[in-house]
């Protein structure tokens, strides 16, 4: 093969691997922003431990902030050389605790947790945001949601009352202007109930958008509970 004919196939070598390389995995479509009710989480046959700095507020606490494919699956651990420090995130620990709850038992601090959420799934987003900047991130989106807020705005009470699902996700859509999928789990008298609320959010981590897909675990019935705590 002559020098022409030996760059020519290099080059075809090289376009080939361009287009049929793997996509990195910190490519992702968008974002799930997920929030759980502590009243539903706390209210199963496997029960609670409130953290060590007591009782959480009866509010939505984060569950995540999680990286998603329009596809519908996710990736996960994306860096194993990038370890939750918490000496990154000691300006935000006092909110974290507050919108962050651990409910996990035994009874601690929620440094387990975090480390958790930042490992799986905040790793995967390094390529827009930093460890603090992940966390700064998805507590503003709680503060932007209010969604606990919205759903009382629409007489929809924490009090172990019955709601039309339509109504729930009629009221939170009205609320940040998207709509939101809903996640229901058992009470230990094996009624539904409202578990954790899906929001999804561009791939700045800012802005929430119509969700591509929706999540399909945990459905909801017509009529779910929303639980007290």
């Amino acid at each position: 093969m002559g020098a022409k004919g030996w760059a020519g196939g290099i080059l075809k070598f090289l376009m080939f691997q361009s287009v049929y390389l793997p996509q990195s995995q910190e490519d992702f479509d968008f974002f799930y922003f997920v929030v759980q009710w502590p009243g539903a989480y706390c209210d199963t046959k496997s029960s609670c431990c409130y953290p060590t700095s007591g009782k959480p507020a009866a509010d939505f606490g984060i569950h995540g902030l999680w990286p998603n494919y329009n596809s519908s699956s996710w990736p996960s651990n994306c860096d194993p050389d990038s370890k939750f420090d918490r000496s990154q995130i000691e300006d935000l620990l006092s909110s974290m605790k507050k919108n962050w709850p651990t409910l996990s038992c035994p009874s601690n601090e929620g440094f387990k947790f975090w480390k958790h959420e930042w490992e799986k799934h905040g790793t995967c987003a390094e390529s827009v945001m930093d460890q603090h900047e992940y966390f700064e991130a998805a507590l503003k989106l709680k503060d932007k949601a209010n969604l606990l807020q919205t759903l009382t705005n629409a007489e929809i009470n924490p009090d172990d009352g019955f709601y039309d699902l339509k109504k729930i996700t009629k009221a939170i859509k009205d609320g940040i202007g998207f709509t939101p999928g809903l996640q229901c789990n058992k009470d230990r008298e094996r009624n539904d109930q409202l578990y954790q609320i899906y929001i999804c959010v561009d791939t700045s981590g800012t802005e929430f958008i119509e969700c591509p897909v929706l999540p399909k675990g945990g459905k909801c019935p017509s009529k779910l509970q929303f639980a007290k705590f």
